[in-house]
């Protein structure tokens, strides 16, 4: 955790901007419709990075989550119960992407092998 505000502001920021990327990136998965069927490699492999970044923050939070309890520190419920629907929103949001990476790829399968 960071020591001083600056510091704090800095990771914050580091932080927002990683989510603006993953959004960048998995952006095309949420409008499918719209998508040029030409382009689909490049699509599967920026949301595959896409996906990546979620993943770790997942295991971000959920370290964030375990961490305290492994060293018998409290963890206020608040604190809990928030991280706790976030972990679980991400997680849906994760098993989301992926059904939607593997309609990308079974709707270009007559183009070919993919990779």
């Amino acid at each position: 955790m960071p020591k001083t505000a600056r510091d704090r502001g800095w990771v914050i920021g580091l932080t927002l901007g990683l989510w603006v990327l993953a959004a960048w990136l998995l952006y095309p998965l949420i409008n499918l419709d719209r998508v040029d069927m030409s382009n689909v490699k490049s699509y599967l492999y920026r949301s595959a990075l896409g996906l990546t970044l979620l993943i770790i923050f997942f295991g971000k939070t959920l370290f964030d989550l375990i961490y305290p309890w492994v060293y018998s520190k409290k963890l206020p419920r608040l604190n809990a119960a928030l991280l706790t629907l976030y972990a679980a929103a991400l997680g849906g949001g994760i098993i989301f992407m992926i059904i939607r990476m593997a309609a990308l790829a079974m709707k270009n399968r007559g183009g070919g092998f993919l990779f």
